[in-house]
């Protein structure tokens, strides 16, 4: 997608966000007669109600307040760009794009809460790789949630992408396991794994993704190569403490961003990048197949501040 429509897109999806965050935001730069105690605790007030969280927040303050002190004439205009660019380089923390191997296939593994826009996301995935002549496989390992492995298969058939689904109740690892070999029968480029819609208190569970990456491992030399796990951007702070739950089960890649087109909170992806560590490599922007975008920091800030 070319730069402008991207952008476009991505403001429409931000529409939520743009008018809690950013309107505020540039509200108070433009009409704040001077950096003082009370400018920064209006936008340390703005930053929190937009879940940028409070950690994070308080950086980005401390770091306002630094550059204000370095400047000898310091007015809410010339902050203003600063801000931008503290974000930015929130944002850009971690590893960029995505980590695709020399030979196929590439295994993806996918993980998330019930609810998050799991199934979704991958058929958006799939979507996006197919749109590259990419071969796509998808493999139904959540068997533990009740219909999941045809909803999956749903959306493989809309999509006309194979799929290797076992009955429910089946070990996910033999499934991902079976999935491998036909990846590599079927010189698949890329074989995506849907894992079960664990909650991040669940050790069992959390146990059961840990078995998938090894079984995969076995299967495909260094796979998986990346462990996408997909938050929900409305659920706010509950996303930020499901990411480090997950993090600390599985080494976690990258973050798929759904229903960001559905918050006026999307700060949080500010606060995940900063504290957690983890890149957003992708954005969920609506229910279509094509509502997917890699993410962008740059992009990103600017969608959000002009």
């Amino acid at each position: 997608m070319v730069l402008g429509g991207f952008l476009e897109k991505l403001k429409s999806g931000l529409a939520k966000t743009r008018q809690a965050l950013s309107s505020r935001v540039r509200d108070l730069f433009r009409l704040a007669p001077k950096v003082d105690d009370a400018f920064l605790e209006q936008l340390e007030e703005i930053l929190i109600t937009a879940d940028v969280g409070v950690e994070t927040t308080m950086g980005i303050i401390e770091d306002l307040r630094a550059a204000a002190k370095e400047r000898k004439e310091a007015t809410p205009e010339a902050l203003y760009g600063i801000l931008k660019e503290d974000i930015v380089r929130r944002l850009r923390k971690g590893e960029s794009g995505l980590r695709m191997p020399e030979s196929r296939p590439a295994v993806i593994l996918v993980g998330g809460v019930n609810g998050t826009g799991k199934t979704t996301s991958i058929a958006k995935l799939a979507y996006y790789f197919g749109r590259q002549g990419k071969k796509v496989l998808l493999a139904a390992s959540d068997t533990f949630r009740a219909a999941a492995s045809e909803q999956l298969a749903v959306w493989a058939g809309r999509l006309d992408v194979d799929i290797v689904k076992h009955q429910m109740g089946a070990d996910p690892a033999a499934v991902a396991y079976d999935a491998c070999d036909a990846a590599i029968a079927r010189r698949a480029d890329i074989l995506i794994v849907d894992t079960a819609g664990r909650l991040h208190t669940d050790d069992n569970l959390m146990r059961e993704l840990s078995k998938i990456a090894k079984v995969v491992g076995r299967k495909v030399p260094g796979a998986p190569h990346e462990v996408l796990l997909v938050l929900d951007a409305t659920a706010g702070q509950n996303a930020l403490a499901q990411a480090r739950r997950f993090k600390e089960a599985i080494s976690v890649t990258g973050i798929f961003l759904a229903k960001l087109d559905g918050t006026a909170k999307g700060g949080i992806v500010v606060a995940i990048c900063d504290k957690i560590g983890i890149p957003v490599k992708f954005v969920g922007l609506g229910e279509k197949f094509e509502d997917i975008e890699p993410f962008d920091a740059e992009r990103f800030a600017q969608a959000l501040f002009e």
